[in-house]
């Protein structure tokens, strides 16, 4: 196909020349005879010209599309006129009215002047030259500039101010595809625009799915810190599963929230800890592989005899590598003392086998060659030994082994080991991240049990830390949440919060942290985007396939905080979670919305990831600069129009749009509002609502579900290293 343009239509619609050009700014002479306020020529009546009106500039290549960014009057010479001699008029200075363009993209022509047709592309081909014709865009014209051509460009997001109420479609590809943030300041409109975007998404997709298919696979997940959302989207219908602490039994169509504390890893049990790393952070892991593993209670004692064996084989392998006189007679940790403990405790297992169902894995004969094997592990070196310096007390003491017999007591311990069935050993595989339920009542005990094996001189260092550990799991809040009274699986957890095959129970899932205690809320975010992370992580690796998932944060720059602004460990938990996922969420099929009212907070690796951004009014200084900054489109003029936006009115740039929009969000109906509007003083005050107030009700509620150190987690900081006591809370 040939590309040109109709050359006699282009000349009808001059309004002027370009005066100047550079990188960032093209100069526009117009015309005497250019549209005064309002242009006909172009098919349709268009206000022209205006700040951020779009103008071509036709080249080699199609025409290149700017946007204005200003408009004014320069005095200059009286100009002459196209086609007229006026050599008897004096010349005097006379207003020029002059713009400047900056240049966004190409307006590419297909096909030919009767059947032609355009498509706008990012960036700029060629630069107009000086004397060159500035053109009005078409109705067509301006209907393909605005207009996204995009495939899959299907969900309707509002409407163009500047180009006669054009829709504004979207791709969501790419729109959720490459991360959004949505940024302005409250009251602008960016919950509704959040609310709106979820919403609309699901309804064209409900609209345009393949028959046979119940209902749209989507997932959403919003994270939702102030109860905003909880009935912004109660028209879709069953596909809305809501979460949040139930303080009493709420009838509300919400379900308890629960992030089961067995489910988190062990960086997030040491923030949660905050376990110093020189004696505490040690034990805790090994108390965490412990529980995961096996050690608690309630565990087959076979899997406990069997982890029992493991870690003891390792400890004697460890001895083999140091000099001989580690496995003399000595401390408490010497060879010596470590064998004759296991041989005490493993006869001990032995002899309860019994007392377990298991005992049908094991025969009779199996179970004498255990008892025989684990005699077998002490010899006669255990010697009465009196010291000088006390004469009157007797220890007993080992004298050192060779190298030939502890060697023999490792193959020993390996063919116990395998007689244990193959199914009860794959606790071996266990790590302190593993999710593997266990009750975290435990945890305190098993903790000092560790340290009084390790020696006294550990349990100073401990008991903050187990304190610390048992006031947090007794807070009424937080219990329901990291230990709730019904036990749930790790694959239920994730059906319910991620949603299961084609989203049957639920394509968006609202989670309220309104009423999670605001020192650990960072803990709680941060778990929660990491396992759904290492979900669609899994799955991929698991199906080569990627599941389409998108996390909402709203107010995001409380949980994403800049380092500079925000510090404290579990704050950089949480931020590095995101950073995580900003970067690498993508190849997954990870999607993330950020929506915040104080963009200069957020983190730098976070915000440089998103692709796409929906500005609202934005009248800080420095978020300003920061947007600037952030923003890849030469828009010149455009971002100066934030402070005065109004509400509903954002502007769309980025990945999802070819060139930046200023555009008009669809409106929702009252009830698909978030419940974030403006406080009503007036009426209040007035009388025309009414608010009964009864505070011994509501005192007596909070006085018997909370503790009374909620905001007592900001400012504390966790024992210095080797536990010495910096603060307890």
């Amino acid at each position: 196909m040939i590309s040109q343009f109709d050359f006699d239509n282009l000349r009808s619609l001059s309004i002027g020349t370009v005066d100047s050009v550079s990188p960032s700014e093209i100069k526009v002479q117009l015309d005497i005879d250019a549209p005064q306020n309002t242009a006909l020529n172009t098919g349709t009546p268009s206000l022209f010209p205006r700040i951020n009106g779009f103008v071509l500039i036709p080249n080699e290549i199609g025409a290149l599309v700017g946007l204005i960014s200003w408009i004014g009057v320069e005095h200059s010479p009286y100009p002459k006129r196209k086609g007229f001699k006026d050599y008897d008029i004096i010349d005097l200075p006379f207003p020029m009215r002059k713009m400047c363009v900056n240049p966004i993209g190409t307006l590419k022509q297909v096909g030919k002047v009767r059947d032609k047709n355009y498509k706008l592309e990012r960036g700029v081909y060629s630069f107009p030259s000086i004397g060159d014709s500035v053109i009005l865009p078409s109705e067509f014209q301006l209907k393909s500039i605005v207009e996204n051509r995009d495939k899959n460009a299907n969900v309707c997001i509002g409407t163009s101010t500047v180009a006669g109420g054009i829709p504004v479609m979207v791709d969501p590809d790419k729109m959720f595809g490459r991360h959004l943030a949505i940024l302005g300041n409250t009251g602008s409109g960016k919950s509704c625009t959040v609310a709106g975007l979820v919403r609309w998404s699901l309804e064209s997709a409900d609209k345009m799915k393949v028959k046979g298919i119940a209902c749209p696979n989507a997932r959403f997940v919003i994270l939702d810190p102030n109860g905003e959302y909880t009935s912004a989207f109660d028209g879709i219908g069953k596909k809305v599963r809501k979460f949040k602490i139930k303080l009493n039994e709420e009838k509300d169509g919400t379900e308890d929230l629960r992030l089961p504390a067995w489910m988190w890893n062990s960086q997030e049990w040491i923030n949660f800890s905050q376990a110093a790393p020189g004696a505490q952070r040690p034990l805790l892991l090994d108390a965490l592989v412990g529980l995961r593993a096996g050690r608690q209670a309630n565990s087959p004692l076979l899997v406990r005899l069997n982890r029992f064996i493991i870690g003891h084989l390792r400890l004697f392998e460890g001895f083999l590598a140091m000099p001989p006189a580690s496995m003399a007679w000595g401390d408490r940790l010497n060879c010596g003392r470590q064998l004759n403990d296991f041989n005490t405790d493993g006869l001990n297992y032995i002899e309860n086998l019994e007392t377990e169902t298991l005992t049908s894995f094991v025969s009779e004969e199996d179970k004498q060659a255990l008892i025989t094997n684990l005699q077998l592990c002490t010899s006669n070196t255990l010697q009465l030994h009196t010291t000088k310096r006390f004469p009157w007390q007797n220890t007993f003491g080992f004298n050192a082994f060779t190298e030939v017999e502890l060697r023999g007591i490792t193959s020993l311990l390996n063919k116990i080991v395998n007689l244990i069935p193959e199914g009860l050993r794959s606790t071996n595989n266990i790590t302190a991240d593993s999710p593997v339920p266990f009750q975290i009542n435990d945890l305190p005990n098993l903790l000092v049990q560790l340290a009084d094996a390790e020696g006294n001189n550990l349990n100073q260092f401990i008991s903050l830390l187990t304190l610390r550990l048992r006031f947090l799991f007794d807070d009424n809040r937080l219990k329901s949440v990291v230990d709730p009274n019904e036990s749930i699986s790790l694959e239920n957890w994730l059906q319910d919060y991620i949603g299961a095959n084609n989203a049957e129970n639920g394509q968006i899932s609202i989670l309220d942290l309104s009423l999670i205690p605001s020192d650990i809320v960072h803990i709680i975010v941060a778990v929660l985007s990491r396992l759904i992370f290492e979900a669609i992580q899994r799955y991929r690796r698991k199906t080569q396939e990627v599941l389409p998932t998108v996390v909402v944060l709203e107010e995001a720059h409380t949980y994403i905080k800049d380092a500079k602004f925000d510090e404290t460990r579990m704050s950089q938990l949480c931020r590095e979670i995101f950073e995580k996922i900003s970067r690498e969420g993508r190849k997954f099929g990870l999607s993330l919305v950020l929506s915040s009212q104080r963009p200069s907070e957020l983190s730098d690796t976070v915000l440089s990831q998103c692709n796409t951004f929906i500005l609202h009014r934005i009248v800080n200084d420095r978020d300003q600069e920061l947007v600037r900054r952030l923003v890849p489109d030469n828009i010149g003029g455009l971002l100066k129009e934030l402070p005065i936006l109004p509400t509903r009115k954002a502007i769309l740039l980025g990945w999802a749009s070819a060139i930046p929009i200023l555009f008009e969000v669809k409106e929702l109906k009252p009830e698909q509002l978030p419940n974030s509007k403006d406080p009503e003083f007036w009426d209040v005050w007035t009388g025309k609502l009414k608010r009964d107030i009864n505070w011994k009700e509501l005192a007596d509620e909070w006085q018997s579900n909370t503790s009374s150190t909620e905001e007592s987690g900001d400012n504390r900081e966790g024992l210095g290293e080797d536990g010495e006591d910096a603060a307890l809370f």
